[in-house]
């Protein structure tokens, strides 16, 4: 398979999982109606990060899918922030669609700037502003997952976070270094920014397990050995021939007819 081929079908992969990464999260916050546990601001973080990552996927001439993967992350975390305002903050829904849509607008526009003012550097052969940009977008997305372990520090359990949002994630931060090792060109930058992520993904399920899925299955355990060990009791039944019993018609009494064989 050719090289760029082979990075334009894992770079789209990686792109489809960043764009439903945050879609089992959205549904989760809708159902419950709240946003407990799921920190406002790693949402603001990671569209933040969005910025400086498009620039430098767009300016070291990724493939078309690594491109507009930074702009799903921005559109899907400004939506989830949106959420957390609204349940968490009681916004109303015109003030969370006023304030995401002049988030939108200024991210934007700021990155489309420094796309403008990156490249004609980069035709100068400055290296340090790209560099800034991968150390800016690894560094934001970095801190919007440390966020989260404070949280389970705190309350020793993963709580307000999908774990299904955080496998799509993970995956998609995979499928992104593997475009990347795939290049004509490998970008050590650009894996440490992706690789960052995925390391700390992996770190949140590894405590999901010890935190949340372990004490769930000793619960299991325990409550159905509780059932298997609950002792039956039988009730006597009189040593005579058939009995049958029957209500009577006031239901105060049960009247037994006893029924002899010949």
């Amino acid at each position: 398979m050719d090289v760029p081929i082979a990075a334009n079908i894992l770079g789209t992969t990686g792109a489809v999982c960043w764009s439903i990464q945050l879609i089992p999260q959205i549904i989760v916050n809708y159902r419950r109606h709240h946003t407990k546990g799921l920190q406002s601001s790693m949402m603001m973080l990671w569209a933040t990060a969005g910025v400086p990552l498009g620039v430098y996927n767009i300016v070291e001439d990724f493939n078309l899918a690594l491109k507009i993967q930074p702009q799903i992350l921005t559109a899907l975390s400004l939506l989830t922030w949106a959420q957390c305002m609204y349940y968490a903050k009681c916004w109303a829904v015109r003030k969370c669609f006023a304030a995401t849509a002049t988030l939108a607008v200024i991210l934007g526009g700021i990155q489309a700037a420094l796309i403008f003012a990156l490249r004609i550097a980069k035709d100068r052969e400055l290296s340090w502003p790209l560099t800034l940009m991968a150390v800016l977008s690894a560094c934001l997305l970095a801190a919007g997952v440390i966020r989260h372990y404070w949280d389970i520090y705190v309350h020793r359990t993963v709580r307000g976070i999908s774990f299904l949002f955080v496998a799509i994630d993970a995956a998609g931060d995979l499928f992104s270094i593997l475009s990347i090792v795939f290049q004509r060109k490998l970008d050590i930058l650009g894996i440490i920014i992706y690789g960052t992520e995925l390391v700390l993904w992996i770190g949140i399920l590894a405590c999901g397990a010890v935190y949340n899925f372990l004490p769930w299955m000793m619960k299991r355990e325990k409550r159905e050995q509780d059932i298997v060990e609950e002792p039956v009791s039988l009730h006597p039944m009189p040593s005579s021939t058939s009995v049958f019993r029957t209500a009577s018609c006031d239901g105060d009494s049960v009247t037994r007819r006893v029924v002899s064989h010949d």
